[in-house]
C-alpha cells in the first residue's frame, strides 16, 4: 500500500502499532548470518510449525487488519551475543535463551509460550547465576544501542513493523520540518563522525556535496563492503535493520540535494543482500523511495551494486570505480568524491553505520547525541569482538568507552591464558597492549598511538599469541588484496611480508628488523590511498611494543609465545612419560625413540615439529620448548 502523504503515515503508524500491540507473545528469533550459520532458520521453521499444529494463530507478517490476537513469530537482525547462538528473546518477558535447538521448541511452546514458565537450562549462566533477562546480562550491562536500537527486537523483515516502532519520523521531519541547510546544520553540529575509518565529519561531507547547486545529478553512496573482513557491524545492520540505513539515505539525499543512491555490497553477504532488496521493495511500495515521496514532490532511487570482496574497494574512489564497471582501483586526490566522485558527479560516500545515526541525530537532535561518547568523538560505536576471549559477538558502546571495560567487563577478560593485545581495526589497523587498557576508545586516542578503529574489528590475543607472527599474517593478507596500482605497496609490502616469513622461520637478521622499520614507514608515507598509508600499521605498531619478541627471534632464534613451529623444539619430560610407545607410533618421521614402560626421547634433526606427538601424549608428557 502506497502511502500518499504525512497524516496517511501517521494513520498507518497508528494501524501497524494496533498490530503489534495485538500480539500477546512476540519471539524473536535471531537471524543475523552467526546465529544462522548455528541452525536458527531451522529453529524459526520449527516453531512456526509447531504453533500451527497447535490452532495458535501466529503473525509473521504484522497483519494490521482485525487485530485478532496473534503471536508475533519474528526473524530478528542480530541479537551481539553470537557464541551462545542461536538466540531467541520472547516478549513481553524480556526473555532471552540461548543456544537453542530445534529439539528445545516444543518444550518453548508449552511452557513459555502457552504457560508462562521460565526454561531454566535455556538461560545463561555465568559463575553458578542464572540470567533471565536479556539487558542483565554481564555482556550486554554496559552496552548502549543507537545505531543497533533495532537488531534483535523487531522484524528484521517488515517495513511496517519498522514503521509502528518510530520509524520514518526523521524522514518525515526532514521533508516536511527542515530545509537541506537545516538538516547538514544538524548533522555538523551533532559531530557525527564517519565511522568507516578515519573519522571524517559527515556534516562538512554533505555541505560540499549540497554546495554543487547547479550539479545536473548527485550521489549518495553507502560503502557497504566493510575494508575490515574480520568485522561484521555494518553486514548486521544491513541484515538487522535495512530501513534504518535506507532512512539514513534518503535523508542525505533530501540534503544533499541529491535524487540517486547506491549501495555496494559484498556478494559474499547474500543474507544482507536479500534483505536491502526486500527492504527496497518494501520503501518504493509504500511510497517512502522513488518519485515524490510521501506526497513532498522530493525524489530518491536507490540501487544495490555487489562488490566481488576486494579488500581495496573499502576505499572511496577504489569503490566508485567499481560501480561505475571499472578495476577497484584508487586515483589521486585531489579532486575528491565530493566534487568529481560517482560518474564524474559530486558524491557523499558514507559506510553503513554511519547512515544508521542520521535518523536518530534528526530525531532526537544533535544535543542529545553530543550527550553520548566524548567531546571530540560523539555518539556509540558498534565493536566486532572476536579472538581469545570469553565473550564474542557484537557489540555496541559509548564512544571514549576504555578497552579494559570492553575486554573484561563486556567480554569476561581472556578465555586462556593473560592477556597480551588487542588488534583493532583489523589489517590496517594497530595493536593495543596493556599498557593501554585504560585508553578511551575514539578517533583522536587511537591515532595518538598509531591504530585506527577502522569499522571496528576487534581481536583479543592472549600471551600465547606470536606477535611477531600476527604482522606476518595481517602483511600476508595485504600483499594479496593490494591492487598494485602504486610502487610503494605493490613491491614494498611482498618485501616486508618476505622479511617477517624469515624471522618467523629462524633465518632472520638483526638487520631485518631494521629494514621492517624502514620499508613500513616508506610505504607509510608514499602509498596513494587511504589502506595503503595503513597497512603496515600491524608491523610498526608490533616493532614499537612488542620488539622484545623481534630480537628473540632472530638472537635467540626462539619464538616467545611458542606459536612459531620453526623455532620450537619438541620436548618429553622424563618425569612425565610413562613409556607407552603412543608418541613413537604416532610419529611420521621415526624421530621418537625409547623402550616400552621407560621415557622416550625425540631426535631434533629429525623431528619436522608436526605435533602429533603432543597431541595423542596421554599423560601431556610433551612441551614445546
Amino acid at each position: 500500500m502506497r502511502i500518499e502523504n504525512r497524516q496517511h503515515l501517521a494513520q498507518c503508524r497508528e494501524d501497524y502499532r494496533k498490530a503489534l500491540e495485538c500480539q500477546y507473545k512476540k519471539v524473536l528469533i535471531c537471524c543475523g548470518s552467526g546465529c544462522v550459520a548455528s541452525g536458527s532458520m531451522n529453529v524459526y521453521s520449527r516453531m512456526k510449525e509447531l504453533l500451527h499444529e497447535r490452532g495458535l494463530r501466529v503473525d509473521v507478517e504484522l497483519q494490521h487488519e482485525g487485530h485478532e490476537e496473534s503471536v508475533g513469530l519474528k526473524r530478528s537482525g542480530c541479537l551481539g551475543f553470537c557464541q551462545m547462538g542461536p538466540l531467541m528473546r520472547i516478549e513481553p518477558m524480556g526473555l532471552m535463551y540461548t543456544k537453542v535447538s530445534v529439539d528445545d521448541c516444543e518444550e518453548i511452546i508449552e511452557k513459555t509460550i502457552l504457560g508462562d514458565e521460565i526454561i531454566d537450562r535455556l538461560l545463561y549462566s555465568e559463575e553458578g547465576k542464572s540470567y533471565i533477562h536479556q539487558e542483565d546480562i554481564p555482556f550486554y550491562k554496559k552496552q548502549l544501542h543507537v545505531t543497533l536500537e533495532h537488531c534483535g527486537h523487531i522484524n528484521a523483515e517488515s517495513a511496517e513493523e519498522y514503521i509502528a516502532e518510530g520509524g520514518y519520523t526523521a524522514l518525515e521531519k526532514a521533508l516536511f520540518d527542515m530545509t537541506p541547510d537545516e538538516i547538514i546544520s544538524e548533522i555538523s553540529e551533532s559531530g557525527l563522525r564517519g565511522r568507516g575509518g578515519a573519522g571524517f565529519p559527515t556534516g562538512k561531507k554533505w555541505a560540499q556535496v549540497a554546495a554543487h547547486k547547479d550539479a545536473p545529478v548527485k550521489y549518495i553512496v553507502c560503502n557497504g563492503d566493510e575494508g575490515d573482513p574480520g568485522a561484521f557491524m555494518d553486514c548486521s545492520i544491513m541484515e538487522g535493520d535495512p530501513h534504518r540505513m535506507i532512512e539514513g539515505m534518503i535523508i542525505a539525499g533530501i540534503a544533499t540535494g541529491s535524487e540517486e543512491g547506491y549501495i555496494y555490497v559484498r556478494a559474499e553477504y547474500p543474507l544482507a543482500v536479500e534483505r536491502l532488496k526486500m527492504a527496497i521493495a518494501d520503501d518504493e511500495a509504500h511510497g517512502l523511495l522513488g518519485d515524490n515521496i510521501l506526497g513532498s514532490g522530493k525524489n530518491f532511487r536507490l540501487r544495490i551494486n555487489r562488490g566481488a570482496g576486494a579488500f581495496v574497494c573499502g576505499e572511496g574512489s577504489a569503490l566508485t570505480a567499481s560501480i561505475e564497471g571499472g578495476r577497484g582501483m584508487p586515483r589521486t586526490k585531489p579532486p575528491r568524491s565530493v566534487d568529481h566522485g560517482l560518474f564524474d558527479a559530486p558524491t557523499s560516500l558514507n559506510n553503513v553505520e554511519t547512515f544508521a545515526n542520521v535518523p536518530t541525530i534528526i530525531e532526537r537532535g544533535a544535543a542529545w547525541y553530543r550527550s553520548i561518547g566524548t567531546e571530540t568523538s560523539p555518539g556509540t560505536k558498534a565493536f566486532a569482538l572476536t579472538g581469545n576471549i570469553k565473550h564474542t559477538g557484537l557489540i555496541e558502546v559509548p564512544m571514549g568507552t576504555t578497552l579494559r571495560e570492553i575486554v573484561f567487563d563486556i567480554g569476561g577478560g581472556v578465555k586462556n591464558g593473560k592477556f597480551k593485545a588487542v588488534q583493532i581495526g583489523g589489517p590496517s589497523g594497530g595493536c593495543l597492549t596493556e599498557e593501554h587498557l585504560d585508553l578511551p576508545l575514539d578517533f583522536e586516542s587511537t591515532k595518538k598511538i598509531g591504530a585506527i578503529i577502522g569499522s571496528g574489528g576487534l581481536v583479543v590475543m592472549g600471551d600465547d599469541t606470536c606477535m611477531v607472527e600476527i604482522a606476518r599474517f595481517f602483511m600476508n593478507f595485504t600483499k594479496k588484496e593490494s591492487c598494485g596500482k602504486c610502487a610503494t605497496c605493490r613491491e614494498g609490502i611482498p618485501k616486508i611480508q618476505a622479511i617477517l616469513e624469515r624471522i618467523t622461520h629462524g633465518s632472520g637478521t638483526i638487520e631485518d628488523i631494521d629494514m621492517l622499520q624502514e620499508l613500513s614507514s616508506v610505504v607509510k608515507t608514499c602509498s596513494l590511498c587511504g589502506l595503503g598509508k595503513t597497512a603496515t600499521n600491524p608491523v610498526l605498531s608490533t616493532l614499537k611494543y612488542f620488539k622484545d619478541e623481534y630480537i628473540a627471534h632472530v638472537v635467540d632464534k626462539k619464538c616467545p609465545a611458542g606459536a612459531c613451529r620453526s623455532l620450537c623444539t619438541m620436548w618429553i619430560d622424563p618425569l612425565k612419560c610413562i613409556g607407552c610407545t603412543k608418541c613413537a607410533r604416532n610419529c611420521p618421521v621415526g624421530a621418537i625413540t625409547g623402550e616400552l614402560r621407560k621415557p622416550h626421547k625425540i631426535d631434533p634433526e629429525k623431528c619436522i615439529k608436526c605435533r602429533e606427538c603432543k597431541n595423542g601424549c596421554p599423560k601431556h608428557a610433551i612441551k614445546e620448548v
